[in-house]
């Protein structure tokens, strides 16, 4: 239990910053997903009352498109955000699974996550973390964007001291130099997502982080068509449009870019929508890094070659510092260089040297330590081949249902993806036997909060409650369940109950009555009886029932409650002056002041079209609705 309140089920998933678990909200017996930041960062005052800060915010954030943000708190060291649960899968998940995706289906995606942030940059919002494993695909298709932990006011500083939040192969390159972050970081992070749509690839892999940071400064996002033959002119220009390294050239917002894929979708035609990519290409590269990180400062910041003589005060890389500390990043491509430089031996034998003086610093820090490579949702094959892959060995393999992971792949390790560790260690895995199954039980004849009880007991939810009038099963007590006793379902699964109302009695009508011999007809067909403190006006004399719930002629149970209201009275109302004016005008006249109106021409008024008298005097009051005979000659 959490906070007292949230009962913890499942892990979901664990990322750089945070572990995402399933949990019950026990106050409103509610399904949600919890995310808990790590200890290392919640001892961070100053990230905390950040976290909760922003978390506040994003609440405010009220987006169909948007995973809603429900609570917020700390109990002990953890602290948490209780969040809106939506079953299904992540955009990562469906990449991993297939690959490349059809350009319609890239686009279907695309444009609800572009919506969704649209509404946080107008409402003055920037994500800053944008990447598929935060866009959530449900069940039912509906497509939501999550984890807004990073979300920041705009115009505010995307860095901590010395370090970068995000993912690697999504930041802008403004994000790593540690520039304001604007709507446009979202933008970028939005077109690298279209790209891997498009291409199952990323558009920037390396050996490290800082090779990725490092193209991302100095390389641009290559144009999808060039991986994928045949796609359209019009998804190039998206991307590119979408990364461009300056931001000024990007749209400055998701809305703008959202108006760009709308208006690229009307240009292209079904058959480009549809073009099938080729099946090989894949979203995964050995070395990618998908997780939400903190990053050193040190390593987005490119370093600078060392100072070579022929080097001009033209040269486009700016090469006039000293290396700093650590492995130096690889230079960028030279286009216009058409010859070898005099001075590359000497950089090269720079390098060499560097690098070799750090090698033995590098061993002995570093050397005898590895991490643990990303496993989650990888089969047990893949993951013990990872392991291996990386020198290490299997300490045991565990099996636990999962809701959320697909069977046969794995839900968990120890330690977690990521985590130093010697060399030749062993990891643990946990994989998933697929959604623990239940059946039903039978709870027919049950009171409800018994019947809730027990489903809750046997590990599913009681989901909505249905009244109906039963001759055969008591008041309260529950008369059939959706899907019936017997049926197995997946654990935690809602189940519909349909309760009595008991037996059905016709409720008579008793307006118009005096109030005790309308009580006395609804209690002798066994209702109850309770009388509004307020009276009104109506056509009923003081002291009757001017209005009843239910109505009369209506059902209701027996031993429900049925209100009255009393009439005080009609509301009387002054008669005007009609005498001498013609039977139209008369008659508009009293009917605009409430009345009813009836004429008597008698014998000789056949003819005749003038009022000679009326049957209350003008001034005196009369009920309103009442009716008023005028007498014609």
């Amino acid at each position: 239990m959490l906070d007292g309140r949230y009962r913890v089920d499942a892990r979901i998933a664990v990322g750089g910053m945070a572990t995402v678990y399933r949990a019950v909200d026990t106050r409103l017996d509610r399904v949600l997903a919890l995310k808990v930041m790590h200890p290392t960062l919640a001892a961070d005052a100053h990230f905390v009352d950040r976290f909760i800060r922003e978390a506040k915010s994003v609440a405010r954030l009220a987006h169909p498109n948007v995973v809603q943000v429900f609570d917020q708190g700390a109990d002990r060291s953890y602290v948490y955000l209780a969040m809106e649960y939506v079953a299904g899968c992540t955009l990562r998940d469906v990449l991993r699974e297939r690959g490349a995706l059809q350009p319609r289906a890239a686009l279907d995606i695309l444009e609800p996550v572009l919506a969704a942030l649209g509404a946080a940059h107008r409402a003055g919002f920037v994500h800053r973390d944008m990447k598929p494993e935060n866009v959530l695909i449900g069940d039912d298709g509906r497509v939501k964007v999550a984890d807004f932990g990073l979300v920041r006011s705009v115009d505010t500083h995307t860095s901590t001291t010395g370090a970068v939040l995000g993912t690697v192969s999504y930041l802008a390159p403004e994000q790593i130099e540690g520039s304001t972050a604007d709507p446009r970081v979202d933008v970028y992070a939005c077109g690298v997502v279209l790209y891997e749509m498009l291409t199952g690839q990323k558009p920037h892999d390396g050996d490290s982080a800082a090779i990725v940071l490092y193209k991302h400064l100095h390389e641009d996002v290559p144009p999808p068509s060039a991986l994928v033959p045949g796609l359209a002119y019009e998804l190039d220009e998206l991307v590119a449009t979408a990364t461009a390294r300056t931001p000024d050239l990007r749209p400055y917002d998701a809305v703008g870019l959202f108006g760009m894929v709308r208006e690229a979708r009307a240009g292209l035609s079904d058959e480009q929508l549809d073009a099938v990519p080729p099946q090989a290409l894949t979203s995964e590269h050995p070395n990618a890094e998908n997780r939400t990180s903190v990053i050193p400062r040190s390593l987005t910041v490119p370093r600078p070659l060392p100072v070579n003589e022929d080097d001009g005060p033209g040269d486009p890389f700016n090469r006039t510092s000293r290396f700093e500390s650590g492995p130096p990043l690889p230079p960028p491509r030279r286009r216009e260089a058409r010859r070898p430089r005099r001075g590359l031996l000497a950089v090269l034998a720079a390098l060499l040297l560097i690098i070799g003086v750090g090698a033995g610093v590098w061993y002995i820090n570093s050397g005898q330590f590895t991490k643990v490579p990303p496993l989650l949702a990888k089969t047990e094959a893949q993951a013990k081949e990872r392991l291996a892959d990386a020198g290490l060995d299997v300490k045991k393999v565990d099996h636990a249902y999962s809701d959320t992971v697909r069977r046969g792949t794995v839900i968990s390790t120890d330690p977690v993806s990521g985590a130093r560790i010697r060399n030749n260690d062993s990891v643990a895995l946990t994989i998933s036997d697929g959604p623990e199954t239940v059946k039903v039980p039978d709870v027919t004849g049950l009171a409800l909060g018994r019947a809730q009880a027990l489903l809750k007991a046997d590990g599913l939810a009681a989901g909505m409650v249905t009244k109906e009038f039963s001759d055969d099963v008591p008041k309260g007590s529950v008369i059939s369940t959706d899907p019936e006793a017997g049926t197995e379902r997946h654990s935690g699964s809602a189940i519909a109950l349909t309760v009595s109302k008991g037996s059905a009695v016709d409720v008579p009508d008793v307006t118009g009555e005096d109030l005790d011999d309308a009580k006395a007809d609804l209690q002798e067909v066994g209702l109850k009886v309770t009388v509004s403190a307020t009276e009104v006006t109506s056509e009923y004399d003081a002291g009757q029932v001017a209005q009843q719930t239910p109505a009369g002629d209506s059902q209701a149970a027996e031993g429900d409650t049925v209100t009255l209201t009393v009439s005080k009275g009609p509301e009387l109302v002054e008669v005007p002056s009609v005498v001498g004016a013609s039977v139209d005008d008369a008659t508009k006249l009293l009917e605009q002041s409430g009345f009813k109106v009836k004429e008597d021409r008698g014998l000789l008024g056949l003819f005749g079209d003038t009022v000679k008298s009326q049957s209350v005097d003008a001034g005196e009051q009369a009920p309103k609705g009442s009716t008023i005979t005028i007498q014609i000659r």
